[in-house]
């Protein structure tokens, strides 16, 4: 007889062969980046390097374009680029994870891959309960579950999810996503010797700790690591009012950097700054891999943000993962630049330098259906600057203001939105565009700009206008 698990997994499988030609026909599906094979995605989990292969697993319901009881679902790859599907890595089968295989992450640890994660229970009054889990392999495809390893401390409210583990000066710790009883939020630290024992160690950050104010009444998918000398906690705190161009989103994800006392267990930070200026970016995850290198990945949308009303929900799948980021700190910000590897997409390069724009339109027209790169370097904006893409997203600079915006066609209500950032000076700017999808990058990383945009597919058109003299060098690569 089938177990719970091959049961839950074979009817996942069953609806993906069923949907396939239904979700592959969809103009909106993208060339480059990670999406669910049917049904939602959501959080990176699980994000590491293991004996050469990246492994990023992922929120995933089969089954409709809904949150609910999740998967992790799992690709791989050798260079960042090209992704395989793998078999499903966990499915929501055992009475700790009933309704939900939560968010969590990876670690090696013993030459074998350990993932954590968050076992979401609900009672037939939708009551819950949450355990923090283990599973281990030893080939990075099949896992072992070894069942709960951290229950709930007292003082939390079951929001308590997303285990980010890290290895320090011989101890295992891990920080979770916290909800205190005072419905505020926190990022609650742990440490072990095995991996198997948690000891609770307390909070380490959050709403009123004393470096906060009010900030939130729940801290999502915490991430705490090293970077250049200094400690970073990345964290998605959701309740933030919005303050002028800041906090628009309905969620935020953002960072503070300072310095974790491991023997206090408290995290001395300074300001909260967000990580993406877009309007879909959210629970990012990081890991470092055999080049040394700090790379994130996130959730290219955001929770609860209209997302019943995605054009891809017609075709029975919705969202999809950024391109992976790497992280360096300057001062005391976080930068941001498309990895290296994705130089190999490029083809079909065109090279325009010098060119001038002057109180007029300047068009380029793409080939149907075109995925592409743009790099504008040593550019010397005018008093306003702007970059029309296929008339759904328009990028401007204000250098009166000190301003850029990104403005999109809402998919919500067919209305235009913006989003902004303050900046100084505009000299470079690096913008993917993936059929469905546009992610900016702003003096080497300086600022980032993500979304979805859901263009007509019949429109192919780049223009370029200036108030006042913009010259910049322009290339082009299809990808």
């Amino acid at each position: 007889m089938k177990n719970r698990d091959s049961e839950l997994k074979e009817a996942a499988y069953q609806e993906v062969e069923a949907s396939r030609e239904t979700v592959e026909s969809d103009p909106y599906r993208l060339k480059h980046h990670i999406m669910p094979p049917v049904g939602l995605l959501n959080d990176p989990n699980g994000f590491i390097q293991w004996k050469g292969i990246y492994h990023l697993f992922y929120q995933w319901m089969p089954f409709k374009t809904g949150h609910g009881a999740k998967f992790w679902g799992h690709y791989s790859s050798r260079d960042l680029v090209n992704w395989k599907h793998e078999p499903i890595a966990l499915a929501p089968s055992e009475w700790y994870e009933k309704d939900g295989c939560y968010s969590g992450s990876a670690i090696a640890a013993f030459d074998k891959l350990h993932l954590f994660y968050t076992g979401n229970v609900k009672d037939e009054n939708g009551d819950r309960e949450t355990y923090q889990c283990l599973a281990v392999s030893e080939d990075g495809i099949h896992f072992d579950k070894k069942g709960v390893v951290a229950e709930l401390p007292d003082g939390y409210t079951t929001h308590f999810r997303d285990p980010k583990v890290w290895e320090h000066e011989g101890k295992w710790y891990m920080v979770v996503g916290a909800q205190t009883k005072e419905l505020v939020g926190r990022a609650a630290l742990f440490s072990s010797l095995d991996l198997y024992n948690w000891e609770y160690l307390g909070d380490t950050a959050g709403s009123k700790t004393g470096m906060l104010d009010e900030f939130g009444y729940m801290w999502e998918c915490p991430d705490l690591f090293h970077l250049n000398g200094k400690d970073v906690l990345i964290v998605s705190p959701q309740g933030l009012e919005p303050d002028g161009i800041l906090y628009q989103n309905v969620y935020q994800s953002g960072y503070f950097v300072g310095e974790l006392d491991y023997k206090t267990a408290k995290f001395n930070h300074g300001k909260f700054t967000e990580l993406d200026r877009g309007f879909d970016f959210y629970a990012p995850q990081t890991t470092v891999d055999e080049k040394g290198r700090r790379i994130l990945i996130a959730w290219m949308s955001v929770p609860d943000q209209d997302e019943d009303k995605h054009p891809t929900i017609a075709n029975k799948w919705i969202h999809t993962m950024t391109f992976p980021r790497k992280l360096s700190i300057k001062g005391e910000k976080l930068v941001q630049e498309p990895v290296e590897e994705l130089k190999a997409l490029r083809k079909n390069e065109q090279v325009h330098e010098h060119i001038k724009v002057v109180n007029e339109e300047v068009h380029m027209y793409e080939a149907e259906g075109s995925v592409y790169e743009l790099l504008l370097e040593h550019i010397k904006a005018g008093d306003s600057f702007k970059i029309s893409i296929k008339k759904n997203a328009e990028l401007h600079y204000s250098r009166r203001d000190r301003l850029f915006t990104l403005t999109r066609i809402s998919y919500a209500d067919g209305l235009r939105e913006s989003r902004k950032c303050h900046l100084a000076e505009l000299t470079k700017l690096q913008v993917f565009v993936d059929t469905s999808s546009i992610e900016i990058f702003i003096n080497d990383g300086e600022e980032v700009f993500t979304a979805r945009v859901f263009p007509d597919a019949e429109d192919r058109s780049i223009v370029f206008s200036s108030e006042r003299e913009t010259v910049f060098d322009l290339k082009k690569w299809d990808l």
